[in-house]
């Protein structure tokens, strides 16, 4: 399990040293990322800016550990992300990381509460926990009144709302957020 204490009070929430992601191979290969060096606090709001095919998406993917980087290490309050297994990266994911798609990839078949309380399913949270923290994200984005209409019910900009409200619901120590906007 990934989940070591910070050391000191400006040690870093994450440490990326020389990552470098690349797809295929040969002169086929795409060089997404190449030796991305970066510190993120606690309590920091960074912003990516580049154009399309820059390696925004690939670098969030990573951070989320959706990915993983060809070369280079990322930490996680000094605990290494890079070399440790699928399932101890579900973890990290589970406890420390929320996501706003830029799709939004809301279930349709779900209700908006359901699908806010999608990530929460994996937790030991009771059912009255996890519908009092439902209730609580949905309150945040302003669609409590929306809980039980499915997605197809929902304007755009609150499908929007319903995949913010998914990702802040486990109070997550990163909020990811993939042209969200």
């Amino acid at each position: 399990m990934i989940n070591a204490p910070q050391s000191g009070p400006l040690a870093s929430l994450f440490a990326l040293r020389g990552i470098c992601r690349t797809y295929g191979e040969g002169d086929t290969a795409v060089r997404a990322l190449i030796d991305v060096d970066l510190d993120i606090y606690a309590g920091e709001l960074i912003v990516l800016l580049g154009p399309s095919g820059s390696g925004k998406s690939t670098l969030l993917n990573i951070l989320g550990a959706l990915d993983r980087p060809t070369a280079g290490t990322l930490a996680f309050r000094g605990v290494p992300l890079t070399g440790v297994s699928d399932h101890a990266l579900t973890q990290f994911r589970r406890q420390h990381v929320g996501f706003i798609f830029q799709f939004y990839n809301l279930m349709p078949i779900l209700t908006a509460a359901q699908n806010v309380e999608l990530p929460l399913l994996l937790t030991r949270l009771s059912p009255k926990q996890r519908r009092e923290n439902v209730a609580t994200a949905l309150k945040i984005v302003g669609l409590e009144d929306r809980a039980k209409h499915r997605p197809r019910e929902l304007s755009g900009g609150q499908q929007q709302r319903v995949a913010i409200a998914r990702a802040i619901v486990s109070d997550p120590k990163l909020l990811l957020a993939d042209e969200p906007t």
